[in-house]
């Protein structure tokens, strides 16, 4: 199946500590880039999940963010680191005797970084609980681009549908065409009195048929059709390729445009070009 490069997906995990909320949002680009927005406790994760991210994911631009909100009332004691505590209260008290400084504030001792700390085995029972929800939003993201693939798919698959429908009236108005083009080059030979023997009007409808035949286009432009349904068949990272794909049936498309002469063929051709533009689009936005 394969996946477009939009998606989003938001979790809330809720326990007794407290209540984490994950938001997963992607939209396009060339790679992939991941982007994190989570608290300070847990930064240090930001390699592991980026790496995990890249064993899932093949292309687009994903912003992953965390908000965490720890229930106070849930917390266990908490853990005091009482040297760092004496070296920040003695360092207080020089300042204090060396300069015009208040007196010092016990809670401003608690907020320096790192003398106070929940414990270790609640936190990682949090660690342990928000990386859960972490999976389930991910599983959740994946599931989106999925549905959005499947969706682009389908649309693909109707324009493919198109892309053959001109391809079989080309095939079939051509002999029609020449048969136009041969009363055409009469007309005008009668009408300029011209008196041509029946060879060379042979010759001259053979060179004709050799400057427009467009055979080799539709046969192509049916190989590209067969090829971008094996791609979307087979699914997975298949954006590049499909690309890859749309450039191939615009030069045919293009040489038919170029070969033609007569606006029903014209037409087609045009028709042509904006199934191609139209996969093209969406095509940008597959994974």
């Amino acid at each position: 199946m394969i996946q477009s490069m939009t998606g989003y997906a938001r979790y809330e995990q809720k326990a007794d500590w407290g209540t984490a909320v994950w938001e997963i949002r992607s939209v396009n680009q060339r790679y992939l880039e991941t982007y994190f927005r989570l608290p300070e406790t847990f930064r240090s994760l930001e390699n592991s999940l980026r790496e995990q991210f890249r064993k899932k994911l093949q292309r687009g631009k994903v912003e992953c963010k965390l908000s965490l909100q720890v229930d106070e009332a849930q917390q266990s004691a908490l853990s005091i680191n009482e040297d760092l505590a004496k070296s920040v209260i003695a360092s207080a008290k020089w300042v204090s005797q060396h300069s015009a400084a208040g007196q010092l504030n016990p809670i401003d001792v608690l907020k320096w970084p790192g003398v106070v700390a929940a414990q270790d085995q609640d936190m990682d029972e949090l660690q342990k609980d928000v990386l859960a929800a972490l999976e389930k939003t991910t599983n959740d993201f994946i599931e989106n681009r999925k549905s959005e693939g499947a969706a682009i798919d389908k649309m693909l698959q109707e324009r493919l549908d198109g892309v053959t429908k001109q391809v079989a009236f080309v095939r079939e108005r051509m002999p029609e065409v020449m048969v136009w083009q041969r009363e055409r080059l009469l007309t005008r030979f009668e009408e300029a009195k011209v008196e041509l023997e029946p060879q060379r009007v042979e010759q001259e409808m053979v060179m004709l048929a050799q400057k427009t035949d467009v055979a080799e286009e539709l046969d192509r432009l049916d190989a590209h059709v067969e090829e971008a349904r094996k791609i979307l068949k087979k699914g997975g990272p298949c954006g590049r390729r499909l690309d890859f794909m749309m450039q191939e049936f615009n030069r045919e498309a293009n040489t038919l445009a170029s070969k033609s002469i007569n606006s029903d063929i014209t037409a087609a051709a045009v028709e042509l070009k904006v199934l191609i533009e139209q996969m093209r689009e969406q095509i940008q936005n597959l994974e």
